[in-house]
């Protein structure tokens, strides 16, 4: 099951992309989480501790998961899918956490959200699916049981309310259900369902579609509360928008970020991280954090053309989806094109779950790879 060997076989390509990510991750909690008012800033704040110690779990846990032969998942997906559903379930029995349901709290160790790992689940539980359906995966029945799989845990997680991790299982089913070749007319359908609705979305930010004029026509099919989650001109948005543009060309500089340091940039160490990190390394920065990401994710895509078996070609495919739809829902986040949701950007934002469970699914694309020659 596990084979040490493997690890030799790995694209070691990404790691360096990784460990940069970790180091930004780390300055820049470091800045946003340090007390500005001595005259010795230490970089060492709690926090910048406590996601050391993650990221050194989450190094464990890509390991593991890179020796863990990915085959094996297969007879585990069912049992996985279920249990996932039964924590996601689970949720709504406990006490909530800040007034939602999304977390466990496990006393003396940390925060437990299930969100994250059934995202995760979802994509291995789908490739099952889609594998064993075969020569019948472009039937209709084959999208309707697709739809009720991503469907039951994507309600489950909508109703904690926790909109922008659901959102993420949408483009996943989408871009599997073509890897899979789900019957076209669905596929037309849920691509041209998925391309109106971020159309209308980035219409509303950008302004073109006026907000309050739009709100007797949106609040016949959401809620008010659900509708100003669509509202462009929340504190929130100006602020992430504000901290960018300070950065101008080259930033402020590292733990000179004054707008962002002074904590008017809302959540600067966890969402709004990409916004925190333009002010104070500005639009080089920036882009050279845009290049990590885009050379990690093109290095996962590649996955999905060596596998040799069709269930981790599915894998492959769902997971690099996974990665690509964090990166991009935050930053489309902090540059006003989407609503402010919550969803991590990857290595980047302070966060445990985050940072074990894209371990996990990096790790899982390494041991596809790693065997891409053994069939």
């Amino acid at each position: 099951m596990w084979k040490s060997w493997t690890l030799s076989r790995l694209d070691y390509r990404i790691l360096p992309l990784v460990l940069a990510l970790m180091v930004i991750s780390l300055l820049v909690i470091s800045s946003m989480t340090a007390d500005l008012s001595e005259e010795n800033i230490s970089f060492w704040t709690p926090l910048v501790k406590s996601q050391m110690r993650w990221f050194f779990l989450g190094w464990a846990v890509f390991f593991l998961c890179a020796s863990f032969d990915y085959r094996v998942l297969r007879d585990w997906s069912l049992w996985l899918y279920i249990a996932v559903l039964f924590l996601l379930v689970g949720l709504f029995f406990v006490s909530p956490i800040q007034n939602v349901h999304r977390w466990y709290r496990i006393p003396g160790v940390a925060s437990f959200q299930p969100s994250e790992q059934a995202k995760l689940i979802v994509v291995i539980f789908l490739s099952w699916f889609l594998e064993r359906r075969g020569n019948y995966a472009g039937t209709l029945a084959t999208a309707f049981q697709m739809g009720a799989i991503v469907g039951v845990p994507f309600l489950l997680i909508l109703k904690q309310p926790d909109l922008g991790t659901a959102l993420i299982l949408y483009p996943i089913a989408l871009v599997m259900a073509y890897f899979a070749g789900i019957h076209k007319a669905v596929l037309r359908m849920m691509g041209a369902f998925g391309v109106v609705i971020l159309l209308v979305v980035n219409l509303l930010f950008l302004g073109i579609l006026d907000h309050e004029q739009m709100r007797p026509v949106f609040t016949k099919v959401m809620k008010e509360y659900q509708y100003e989650r669509l509202n462009p001109n929340t504190y929130h948005q100006k602020a992430s928008q504000i901290a960018i543009a300070i950065g101008g060309l080259t930033g402020t500089g590292w733990q000179k970020g004054d707008f962002s340091g002074r904590k008017w940039l809302p959540a600067a160490h966890t969402d709004s991280v990409f916004a925190a990190f333009g002010e104070e390394f500005g639009f080089v920065g920036l882009v050279v954090l845009l290049f990590l990401f885009y050379a990690l994710i093109y290095f996962s895509f590649q996955v999905a053309v060596v596998a040799k078996d069709l269930f981790g070609r599915y894998l492959a495919a769902g997971l690099s989806v996974y990665l690509a739809m964090h990166v991009f829902i935050n930053i489309g986040m902090m540059c006003a094109l989407l609503p402010i949701s919550g969803v991590p950007l990857i290595f980047v934002t302070y966060g445990g779950s985050s940072i074990l469970t894209t371990m996990a699914a990096l790790g899982l694309l390494q041991s596809i790879y790693s065997r891409r020659f053994m069939f």
